[in-house]
């Protein structure tokens, strides 16, 4: 009898081992999304009213070795006003993954020749700032801040012979900034924009120039 009590009991701690074991496996999962390739422009420039030229861009996984359309979706643009807009790229797997890449959209009516492109210095302390024009009335400044050292990139767009506009955006350094009073003022050998930069604590209240060297 004894013989027979302690079987049952010997399978029965087998059996608790083993399913202690299934309980500790667990499930790998791997989780890919599409790359988006932007085969075309990257910035551009569209006219009060005006429609957005082709966006060209590829999407491919390469976890599952495979090209996905792409979806250009518009209903972030406002062409009804001079501004920045920022157009979203999608693309999504055949799991569902999706993946966005943004591009930037300048609405302006300001002519085409003027360019404000070019070196730059802050006024109040000298800092260096070199302004590259990305498409016809949109740049970019390599420091937004003016700081003399840890500045960051920021947008602008030029809406007429006097004004431009720097929009809400979010600086790696600085978090979500825009700017007021901003003002570009243009003659020969004497060009020069400003703004007040906004909301951050971090900034001074003040107007920052920045002339061109």
């Amino acid at each position: 009898m004894k013989k027979l009590l302690v079987i049952p009991f010997l399978a029965a701690m087998l059996f608790g081992a083993c399913k202690k074991n299934d309980n500790s496996v667990s499930t790998l999962v791997t989780y890919s999304v599409p790359t988006i390739t932007l085969t075309g422009a990257s910035y551009y420039s569209i006219n009060v009213g005006g429609s957005l030229p082709s966006i060209s861009a590829t999407a491919y996984d390469s976890f599952y070795k495979e090209s996905y359309p792409v979806v250009i979706d518009q209903s972030t643009l406002d062409n009804t006003v001079p501004g920045l807009n920022i157009v979203y790229i999608k693309s999504q797997n055949k799991y569902g993954m999706t993946n966005t890449k943004g591009v930037y959209v300048a609405v302006t009516d300001i002519n085409p020749l003027i360019n404000l492109a070019g070196n730059y210095q802050r006024v109040s302390n000298s800092a260096p700032v070199v302004v590259t024009k990305l498409a016809n009335g949109l740049y970019m400044t390599n420091n937004v801040s003016g700081a003399l050292s840890g500045g960051d990139a920021g947008y602008f767009v030029q809406t007429d012979d006097t004004t431009i506009i720097l929009p809400t955006q979010t600086s790696a350094v600085f978090g979500t900034l825009y700017g007021t009073n901003a003002k570009v003022h243009m003659l020969v050998g004497d060009t020069a924009y400003q703004y007040v930069l906004n909301p951050n604590t971090t900034f001074a209240p003040s107007t920052r120039v920045f002339q061109k060297q």
